[in-house]
């Protein structure tokens, strides 16, 4: 009887803690913080969704850009998927023609590929950026002003 009170005893903190465990939530749905202008063009917001540790080796970033916001070129050191969730927006790797993505799209960006992406100059876009936990990110190149407004021309046609 003793054991068995003493087993009780043990099992119940047990199972009361585990019901109580934190758990690590995050939502896609907040709109995040507003970045500071730096390597874009406009206005731009970003939400870690989910950061890369020692369980994890990636991260995914929810970005909102603006009408008329733009990255600068860049490239990471890893592969980069970009999952197009609202909105239209432009992207283009170095040395292949500009698109326009939209929501449903998903593209993939080989690692170490120098590419830019961007809202439209009409519409806001929403992305899910998911890349490896390496340093994520290598600005190499500014992206001006009259560039986008020449690829924003070229597709509209």
């Amino acid at each position: 009887m003793k054991n068995l009170i003493r087993i009780v005893l043990f099992i119940i903190p047990v199972c009361i803690y585990s019901q109580h465990d934190e758990y690590k939530i995050s939502s896609y749905k907040d709109k995040g913080n507003k970045a500071p202008n730096i390597h874009y063009i406009g206005e731009a917001w970003l939400n870690g969704i989910l950061r890369a540790d020692d369980e994890t080796d990636f991260n995914i970033t929810k970005a909102t850009f603006k009408a008329n916001s733009t990255l600068d070129w860049h490239k990471h050191s890893s592969a980069q998927v970009l999952i197009y969730i609202d909105g239209e927006g432009y992207y283009q790797e170095k040395g292949k023609d500009p698109v326009i993505l939209k929501a449903g799209d998903v593209i993939r960006c080989k690692k170490d590929t120098e590419h830019w992406h961007s809202s439209t100059k009409e519409n806001d876009v929403t992305y899910l950026a998911i890349y490896g936990g390496e340093q994520p990110t290598t600005w190499t190149e500014v992206l001006s002003q009259e560039y986008y407004d020449s690829v924003a021309k070229q597709l509209k046609k």
